[in-house]
């Protein structure tokens, strides 16, 4: 089955998330940071590496870069690289496919992974993007393809047609030795599980609360509605509405 990802940025988070086997890798953002009131990011990342290296040493974390100039994206990733070094813990370099300006970073891509960097290209939209970053990576060198299928699905286009073209377009080119992971990014539903599944994507991250209703997948239907029917009650009667009837 696909591999599950917990996205985050609280590291209180990440160690609750840490504690679910199901979860093998760990994402993050700057928005996320944002909203989890992330200042010190070396900090933060430090906390996280250790903690995930004593912890769950089998599993990854993915940290992004700020910068918007290729050479300071390049140095910030060679940075957060050295990060995880000492621990012997795994870290893919979040880059994005292109800088705010639209310019495609592939350039800095293939500098990174020719150099063994482990990055994970992330706000992938299109079958074009996808196609550039395969052409552009190192497959040999491990690294995450992150297609943002649920904000493709935003724009009121399927994402599963256009990630599986993504990943077909993949197979064409890899051999044994290829390591690329295709990523189902920003799910807005527990059923992308099974999206993501059935495309064949490797890895599917999603947040704690689509987490906790992906492990409630095949729960009885009947009960499911007699628990619905009991919450709204419950909120109803503790709310204190009243109908007066005439």
């Amino acid at each position: 089955m696909i591999d599950l990802y917990a996205d985050g940025a609280d590291l209180d988070g990440i160690k609750t998330a840490a504690q679910n086997p199901k979860i093998v890798g760990f994402t993050t953002n700057p928005t996320l940071m944002r909203q989890a009131g992330v200042t010190d990011y070396k900090a933060f990342a430090l906390d996280a590496i250790k903690y995930l290296q004593e912890t769950r040493p089998e599993t990854n974390l993915s940290l992004e870069v700020f910068a918007d100039d290729e050479e300071e994206m390049y140095a910030q990733a060679l940075e957060i690289d050295s990060w995880a070094k000492p621990f012997g813990y795994d870290v893919f370099i979040k880059i994005p496919v292109t800088n705010t300006k639209g310019v495609s970073t592939n350039g800095l891509i293939n500098r990174l992974s020719n150099e063994g960097v482990k990055v994970n290209v992330t706000a992938i939209f299109t079958t074009e993007q996808s196609r550039a970053v395969v052409d552009s990576l190192n497959l040999e060198t491990p690294s995450i393809i992150s297609i943002f299928a649920g904000r493709i699905a935003d724009a009121g286009e399927d994402p599963v047609p256009l990630v599986t073209k993504c990943m077909e377009y993949y197979d064409s080119k890899k051999t044994k030795s290829s390591k690329a992971k295709f990523l189902w990014a920003s799910s807005r539903e527990a059923f992308n599980y099974y999206h993501a599944n059935d495309c064949g994507c490797d890895i599917i991250t999603m947040p704690a609360d689509l987490i906790k209703k992906v492990s409630g997948f095949g729960k009885d239907l009947t009960k499911f509605s007699l628990e619905t029917v009991q919450m709204f009650y419950d909120d109803a009667k503790s709310s204190g509405f009243k109908i007066d009837i005439a």
